[in-house]
C-alpha cells in the first residue's frame, strides 16, 4: 500500500477511527454455521433405500426428458431387471454423488469468480514521546484496486472453463457407471447359473451314487474305482461351496455399484442384459465425437487454454487507488495515491511457464487416452465376434455330442451296467462345456457393453439432476450463459 493513504491528525482520542472500522469491517461477511457429521442418521437413510423409491418417479421423468434411455414401464415393485438398475446407480451411486458434489465445488468457484478485490482500510498512529511533543497523531485512509487489465473476465471464463470438465467428468462416470451396472449384473447372474450347473451335475453323482455303491457290493466295482467315485463327488461339492462364494462375492459387487443395501438383493432379478454390439461407419470418428472419457481431456485442455490466457493476461496490471485525510503540523490535508506495477522483471514469467507446460501435458493426455481408447474398441469388437463363435461351435457341435452320450450313459447305468471311467468323464466334460458356453455368453456380453461404452451414447446428454433427501446434487448451470458455449465440444 502506497504511503500516502495515512496522513496524521493531531487528535487527543482515536475513537472515530475505531467506529469507522468496526463498523466496515463486518459489512459482507458471512456468518459460520456447525454442520455435525452424523454417520448413524447416514445408516438409517441408506438401509431405507429399498423402500423409499417414491423419489425415483421424478428423476426417471427427468432422465426421459434428457433424453436418457429409461425401461418404459419403470416398476421397482415387482423386481429390478438390469435396465432399471442402471437408473437405481445414477441416482444412488457413492461415486458420482461424490462427482456431483465436486462439481458443485466448481460451481460456486465459477459462480464467484471475477469479483473485484476488496477496499483496503488503513489506520496509522504516532505517538510523539519528547517532553515537547504534541499529543498522540492518528489517519485514515482508504485504497482499491481498479482492474483494467481485463484479468478478472479471464478469471470467471477459467473457472467456467474448470465447472465444463467437471460437468464432463460427470457425464463420462454417468456413462461409466452404466456400463459397470451391466457388467456386473451379468456376472452376478452367471455366477448364479454357474452354481446350478454345479449343483445338476453333484445332483446327477448323487444319483448314481445308490448304483455305484450297489455294484461295489456285488463286486462289479473295486475299491479304486469306488474311490474315484467318491473323490468326483466330493470334488464338486467342494465347486459347489466355491461357486457360491462367488455369488456371494458378484453380488456384493453389483450392490456397491447400485448403491442399495444388503437388503435389496431379494429385489434384484438374475437375467442377462441384452446388449447389441453397436454398428458405426467410422469408429474414429464416433471415438472423438461421443466418446465421454475423451470428452473430460477436451474439456481439461480447454481449461489449460483458458490457464494459460490468464497467465499472459496478469503481466499486465492493476491500478490500485487510494485516498486519506488528516493534517500534519496544523494543516489540512487530503491526500491520494496510486500505484501502477511495470512488468519488466517478473512479469509473471513463472506462472506462464508453468501453464504453457500443463497445456502440452494435457494435449498429451488427450492424444493417449485416444490412441488407447481406439485400440480398446478394437479389441472389444474382435473379442465379441471370437466369443460368439467359440459359443455357436459349443452349441452345435459338442454339447449336443456330450447330452446324448450322457443319455445313453444313464439307460445302461439303469440296466444295472455302468463304465464308471466313462461316466465320470462324460459328467466332467459336460460340465467344462455348460460351464465354456456360459461364460462365453457373458464374454460377448462384457465386449459389446465395452464396445458400446466406448463409442459413447447416440447423442449429448446432460448430467442427471439427483435430489435425494431434500439435498440436491443439482449440476445445472447457474445462468444462461453456459462455459459450453466456448468449449471445443460445447456444440455436441
Amino acid at each position: 500500500m502506497p504511503p500516502l493513504w495515512c496522513a496524521h491528525q493531531k487528535v487527543r482520542s482515536p475513537r472515530v477511527a475505531a467506529v469507522l472500522l468496526s463498523v466496515s469491517l463486518p459489512a459482507g461477511c458471512q456468518t459460520y454455521t456447525p454442520a455435525p457429521l452424523d454417520l448413524p442418521a447416514f445408516h438409517d437413510a441408506f438401509g431405507d433405500r429399498p423402500e423409499a423409491f417414491e423419489a425415483l418417479e421424478h428423476f426417471v421423468a427427468r432422465l426421459r426428458g434428457q433424453g436418457v434411455d429409461v425401461p418404459e414401464n419403470f416398476d421397482v415393485s415387482d423386481g429390478l431387471s438390469p435396465a432399471e438398475g442402471e437408473v437405481l446407480a445414477l441416482f444412488y451411486n457413492s461415486d458420482l454423488r461424490l462427482a456431483r458434489l465436486e462439481a458443485g465445488v466448481a460451481l460456486a468457484n465459477w459462480d464467484n469468480a471475477g469479483l473485484w478485490e476488496d477496499p483496503v482500510f488503513g489506520f496509522d498512529g504516532a505517538d510523539i514521546l519528547s517532553p515537547d511533543g504534541e499529543p498522540f497523531e492518528w489517519g485514515i485512509g482508504l485504497s482499491l484496486t481498479i482492474p483494467i487489465s481485463g484479468r478478472l473476465e479471464i478469471e470467471r471464463d477459467r473457472a467456467g472453463a474448470e465447472y465444463e470438465a467437471h460437468l464432463r467428468a460427470i457425464v463420462d462416470a454417468e456413462w461409466h457407471t452404466r456400463a459397470t451396472v451391466r457388467t456386473a449384473w451379468a456376472r452376478w447372474t452367471a455366477a448364479i447359473q454357474q452354481a446350478a450347473l454345479i449343483e445338476d451335475t453333484l445332483a446327477e453323482l448323487q444319483h448314481l451314487d445308490a448304483t455305484v455303491s450297489k455294484l461295489a457290493e456285488l463286486g462289479a466295482l473295486n475299491r479304486v474305482e469306488r474311490r474315484l467315485f467318491l473323490i468326483e463327488l466330493a470334488s464338486n461339492d467342494a465347486a459347489l461351496t466355491e461357486a457360491r462364494l462367488d455369488v456371494l462375492k458378484t453380488r456384493t459387487e453389483l450392490l456397491g455399484v447400485l448403491g442399495l443395501p444388503g437388503s435389496a438383493v431379494d429385489l434384484l432379478l438374475p437375467t442377462f442384459h441384452v446388449v447389441d454390439m453397436p454398428i458405426t461407419d467410422n469408429t474414429t470418428a464416433r471415438l472423438i465425437d461421443a466418446n465421454t472419457a475423451l470428452a473430460v481431456h477436451f474439456a481439461e485442455y480447454f481449461l489449460a487454454e483458458e490457464t494459460l490466457r490468464l497467465e499472459v493476461r496478469k503481466q499486465y496490471p492493476d491500478i490500485v487507488i487510494g485516498s486519506g485525510y488528516g493534517t500534519e503540523f496544523n494543516d489540512h490535508r487530503v491526500m491520494f495515491g496510486i500505484s501502477l506495477p511495470i512488468p519488466i522483471l517478473n512479469a509473471n514469467r513463472a506462472g506462464i511457464a508453468e501453464a504453457r507446460a500443463k497445456r502440452e501435458v494435457a494435449r498429451a493426455k488427450a492424444e493417449t487416452t485416444f490412441a488407447d481408447l481406439d485400440r480398446r474398441l478394437e479389441s472389444a469388437i474382435e473379442a465379441h465376434a471370437l466369443a460368439l463363435e467359440q459359443r455357436d461351435a459349443f452349441m452345435d457341435r459338442i454339447v449336443p455330442l456330450l447330452n446324448d452320450q450322457m443319455h445313453d450313459l444313464r439307460r445302461i447305468a439303469e440296466l444295472g451296467e455302468i463304465d464308471l471311467f466313462v461316466m465320470l468323464e462324460t459328467t466332467t466334460r459336460q460340465l467344462e462345456a455348460r460351464s465354456r458356453l456360459l461364460a462365453l455368453q457373458l464374454a460377448s456380453l462384457e465386449a459389446a457393453t465395452t464396445a458400446a461404452k466406448l463409442l459413447g451414447p447416440d447423442h449429448a446428454v446432460p448430467p442427471a439432476l439427483v435430489i435425494v433427501e431434500g439435498v440436491s446434487n443439482d449440476t445445472s448451470l447457474p445462468s444462461s450463459q453456459s462455459p459450453t458455449s466456448k468449449s471445443p465440444r460445447g456444440g455436441e
